[in-house]
């Protein structure tokens, strides 16, 4: 008498009978096993994944809502839900792209690390995303003698490696120099005279 898995003739029923995993392989392909639900794991709720960007993004520095917009893009956030969140967080205060654009112009302004004039620090606030009027309003709290002070610093640190040089030579590098960090021709013209004038004959 045949076995349940054997034919008549006593060859298998069917062509994987006694290897357990070409039985399971010919399971799997005609009825894939449904999902277990003790190890299912929810799909992530995109507004909790956006917030958690933008806490993230905000920890330790300010930044502008084009560079937060630009971050949630590009983790590919729907973009209802990435505008609905930067509006709530700009309602909170912790989107500020006028706060951005001061912290930006004290770090890297005339008074600070970079000393960048106005012309350079505008493009540098546009490249962020911050509305024209919003970093005009910043920039024109800037002093004007603090730039004029910053300018004959900058040209002061670096006659230190040109003394070898002519005045001609001197007055032109540093005028190019300082047109590179947006000051204005006539700012960089009257800093270098001032600056080579004050230049002990023995370092001329």
């Amino acid at each position: 008498m045949s076995t349940p898995s054997e034919s008549a003739h006593g060859a298998p029923d069917d062509p994987w009978s006694g290897d357990v995993a070409l039985g399971v392989a010919a399971w799997t392909r005609s009825a894939p096993p449904p999902d277990d639900p003790a190890t299912a794991v929810p799909e992530a709720d995109p507004e909790s994944v956006a917030r958690k960007i933008l806490l993230d993004q905000l920890t330790g520095q300010a930044r502008s809502r084009k560079e937060l917009a630009d971050k949630l893009a590009a983790k590919n956030v729907p973009t209802d839900v990435a505008t609905r969140l930067l509006d709530r967080f700009e309602e909170v205060g912790l989107v500020d792209d006028e706060a951005f654009a001061r912290s930006w112009v004290s770090s890297r302004g005339a008074t600070g690390g970079r000393r960048l004039a106005r012309r350079a620090l505008a493009q540098e606030l546009r490249r962020k995303g911050v509305a024209d009027e919003v970093a005009r309003e910043v920039l024109d709290d800037i002093d004007p003698g603090d730039e004029e002070a910053a300018a004959r610093e900058l040209v002061r640190k670096k006659l230190r490696s040109m003394a070898r040089l002519d005045d001609q030579t001197k007055a032109r590098r540093l005028i190019g120099m300082l047109a590179r960090r947006g000051y204005p021709s006539a700012v960089a013209m009257a800093a270098v005279r001032a600056e080579l004038a004050d230049v002990p004959e023995s370092d001329a």
